[in-house]
């Protein structure tokens, strides 16, 4: 009897351990420096991060990739794919990852870090940072140049407090995406660089962009085809093109892009502030646009189509504050609202150019006579 008391209690005891045991993946960390990283900024730890990543995405749970601080890591081009067994993954970027110069690129030069196929990822790269070394690379402007960071057919992103500098190409991306919040982002490249987008949005839906710095050689932010309900909200955007919708349009292909919203933005010595690009021959929409709370400090011209301007207050780089300038099928539906913009030359005044514009301006300096 006494036997048999005993292994009641030992089997109820292993019963009870089963029970309680958490959910495999659970809070589940993964360094990369346990999977061979060197982090001497010498050594290819690209296979660290493979390996590290296929661990975190075939995990349960909510598990962490971590890149550590105070180390310096040289990764090739790489492709961390989905789909992902666990609910939602966290990358803690704290080290600094760093690309190979132009002559060291092997493989595919289109991308440099890949992130396809993962739904529910949240990035943190506070005290990290992404270099791309892209100067190389823009010495050869008709170069397939790589983007730094493509994200492609991910669901509900979050990424904050990301720094990527001096990208060979575009430095986000996004393709094919749903649901994505990007804050406090800093994207930091020379105005000579070339095509260097801070962030740029294809075929994707439900994005918002906050609260961050950009700086770069082309668009801060470009939105193409086949986008839809996008905010853009605080951005500190210059040197670059400023933000914008395009280009739409070409021959027969059916772009489209609406419910578009950009509040409370600064542009300082940018190209142009926000605007439309267009090109001829082409089918498709831009509609339902917002452009409200502007600040402009010397830019270049604002080339507007189907748009809201609302609430712009700057200067411009020369005479050409407001530019209206549309195809000879025209532009419908344009209303500026509480806007003025001078030259910050005062040998160049101000001005209003209007062609094939139907439209309204209400408070507008300067005044733009020809609205049709």
């Amino acid at each position: 009897m006494q036997r048999l008391i005993t292994l009641l209690l030992i089997f109820g005891f292993v019963s009870l351990c089963l029970c309680v045991r958490p959910i495999g993946g659970q809070n589940t960390f993964f360094n990369v420096i346990d999977y061979g990283a060197r982090g001497d900024g010498k050594c290819d730890d690209s296979q660290a991060f493979l390996s590290a990543w296929q661990d975190t995405c075939g995990t349960q749970g909510t598990p962490t990739l971590v890149i550590p601080s105070g180390r310096i890591f040289l990764v090739r081009n790489i492709k961390l794919n989905g789909t992902c067994m666990a609910t939602s993954i966290h990358i803690q970027l704290q080290g600094t990852i760093v690309a190979p110069a132009k002559d060291a690129w092997v493989g595919d030069n289109s991308t440099w870090i890949l992130i396809s196929q993962v739904n529910g990822l949240i990035i943190n790269g506070t005290g990290g940072l992404i270099n791309g070394y892209g100067s190389t690379w823009w010495e050869c402007p008709n170069c397939l140049r790589p983007v730094a960071i493509r994200f492609k057919s991910c669901k509900d992103l979050n990424v904050s407090h990301l720094s990527i500098t001096n990208s060979p190409q575009a430095h986000i991306r996004m393709n094919n995406c749903v649901g994505a919040i990007f804050s406090h982002i800093n994207i930091c490249s020379p105005g000579h660089s070339p095509n260097t987008d801070g962030i740029g949005i294809s075929s994707s839906k439900n994005i918002s962009i906050e609260d961050s710095i950009i700086k770069s050689g082309d668009d801060c932010i470009a939105i193409v085809g086949d986008s839809s309900y996008i905010n853009v909200t605080g951005i500190a955007c210059g040197p670059g093109h400023g933000i914008s919708i395009g280009s739409l349009g070409k021959p027969k292909v059916c772009n489209s892009v609406e419910e578009v919203y950009v509040r409370n933005c600064n542009f300082t010595n940018t190209s142009n502030g926000a605007r439309i690009k267009t090109r001829p021959g082409g089918l498709g929409y831009a509609k339902r646009i917002t452009f409200e709370e502007i600040t402009l400090i010397q830019n270049g011209a604002i080339n507007v189509s189907d748009v809201t301007y609302r609430g712009f207050r700057g200067t411009s780089a020369d005479g050409r504050a407001i530019i209206l300038n549309c195809d000879p099928i025209g532009c419908s539906n344009i209303a500026l609202d509480n806007v003025t913009i001078v030259s910050s030359q005062p040998t160049m005044p101000a001005y209003c150019f209007c062609s094939y514009v139907d439209g309204t301006a209400t408070s507008t300096i300067p005044k733009c006579y020809g609205l049709r």
